[in-house]
């Protein structure tokens, strides 16, 4: 997987902050979760699955940890700074626990697999730990911690989706929402532990992925992310070598599994992380170009210009190979927006692969970037074949000088916006101002506006009148009505 920016959000914090209780046909047992989420969108998602299970038990969630009975952490093992709040935020609960002996504490996760030992025995901070395939196992692994026991279950699978498994949206009133499509990962980037947490890659059946979608729109959604470690190798009833698993079943592959859940309506956008760059075909370019509801944004991540460095790392491309998808991107869909991610200061890095790193950011002009310094983790290829060689002076030094140039490139990028009409979906107010609303465009960049008589889940058109690195400012000039179509 891509390094992605670490969030410390709760799921309902993530979603705009609004707590609900989850309706459920089982009977209550009187316990109250509460799930906290660290990491990438992937772990907001899972949580919604665990959610789901733990409803199905009896158990309600709350936004109130301080109601809790039971919390769960789920957490990310990209960077060594992640795991630290986490450790951080675990031992504030280990201190609650001698107040609340009864609290039960679980993590879940990639950090979960990765310090199963630590975290339960050396440490002492939870009472359970289950992987990111035994979350089915919970209500189990909880009724061993109250016989008095440690539990544990950090067990990868290889055909574990979750596929039949409706998850909880914690926020019934939301407008975006997370929808798998994969799990796991079959590429061995160096300096990534996703492969050694999260186990091999499998798809999830599409008839399912598409049912998901449908409810969400139904149930007031307005726009769907699909998400996978590597979303452009989806490929359902196929081995990762084109061969065909079952003949009586048919197969689909990323762009066919696209141009399905764009069927369920035009008023529901379609947005999908991560790509990469060594996937990603034509086919999924012409497919984004040929609906609407599909948004015009790539998350492409580069990590390196250097074609050298790029071989360290393990990625499957070269410079040229990257810049070749940029040309496909902007030739098949000239209106696209595309972003990236960047790690500084990867093992041996010279300073002329450092510089090519700038170069290509002028070359390519993201729309944004997510810029990083190296962070060796345990176990990865990098760990195990490489030095951590650049000084952390070098790496501040270089990433100062990425964020710089890109932070440059996106002020630019959105001031050519200024005067033109973008399609916005309203997510809800602004958090700065109450008479102002906030939604995103179809390039994903965020837009502010006075809210009028337009209300959350609307698509409007805004004239874009201002705007700062990150944002666009404008006026509504139109509410539009919806479609009302469906399949």
């Amino acid at each position: 997987m891509n390094q992605e920016p670490h969030i410390n959000k709760t799921i309902d914090e993530q979603r705009q902050g609004e707590a609900t209780l989850v309706e459920s046909t089982v009977k209550p047992n009187g316990k109250k979760l509460y799930v906290e989420s660290y990491g990438c969108a992937m772990n907001f998602s899972d949580s919604e699955v665990v959610a789901s299970i733990m409803t199905k038990q009896g158990y309600a969630t709350t936004a109130d940890v301080d109601q809790a009975d039971i919390v769960l952490i789920n957490t990310c093992s990209i960077r060594e700074n992640a795991e630290d709040r986490v450790r951080k935020r675990l031992t504030n609960f280990k201190n609650r626990k001698k107040r609340q002996p009864d609290l039960i504490v679980g993590i879940l996760g990639c950090m979960a697999e990765r310090l199963k030992t630590n975290l339960l025995e050396e440490e002492k901070l939870v009472d359970l730990v289950a992987g990111p395939d035994a979350y089915r196992k919970l209500p189990e692994l909880i009724e061993e911690v109250g016989t008095g026991q440690k539990a544990v279950n950090v067990l990868l699978s290889r055909d574990e989706t979750y596929a039949d498994i409706s998850p909880i949206r914690l926020n019934k009133s939301g407008i975006t929402g997370f929808v798998s499509i994969t799990r796991g990962c079959d590429n061995m980037c160096s300096f990534c532990v996703v492969p050694f947490t999260r186990g091999r890659e499998r798809s999830r059946d599409p008839q399912t992925i598409y049912n998901e979608c449908k409810d969400l729109f139904e149930n007031g959604y307005r726009e769907v992310t699909l998400l996978g470690q590597n979303v452009d190798s989806y490929r359902w009833n196929m081995t990762s070598k084109g061969e065909i698993k079952d003949e009586t079943k048919p197969t689909t592959n990323f762009a066919q599994l696209m141009d399905l859940v764009a069927g369920v309506s035009p008023d529901l956008r379609i947005r999908f992380s991560t790509s990469h760059p060594k996937d990603m075909s034509d086919a999924v370019l012409e497919t984004i170009a040929k609906h609407d509801n599909i948004c015009n944004s790539i998350h492409l991540p580069i990590q390196s210009g250097n074609t050298e460095v790029l071989k360290r790392m393990n990625r499957g491309y070269s410079r040229e190979w990257y810049l070749d998808r940029i040309s496909a991107i902007h030739r098949i869909i000239p209106d696209c927006a595309v972003t990236t991610d960047i790690i500084t200061g990867f093992c041996d890095e010279t300073e002329e692969e450092h510089n090519d790193t700038l170069t290509i950011i002028e070359e390519v002009n993201w729309n944004f970037a997510y810029m990083y310094t190296y962070s060796e983790r345990p176990k990865t290829l990098a760990e195990r074949r490489f030095e951590d060689s650049v000084p952390e002076k070098t790496k501040s030094k270089r990433l100062t000088e990425i964020i710089d140039l890109q932070r440059s490139n996106s002020a630019k990028q959105n001031l050519k916006q200024v005067g033109k009409i973008h399609k916005v979906l309203i997510e809800g107010p602004s958090k700065r101002s109450e008479v102002h609303m906030s939604g995103r465009n179809d390039h994903n960049t965020k837009v502010v506006f006075p809210m009028e008589n337009s209300k959350k889940g609307d698509y409007v058109l805004v004239k874009i009148t201002d705007c700062t690195t990150a944002t666009l400012l404008g006026e509504i000039v139109e509410i539009l009505e919806p479609t009302n179509e469906q399949t």
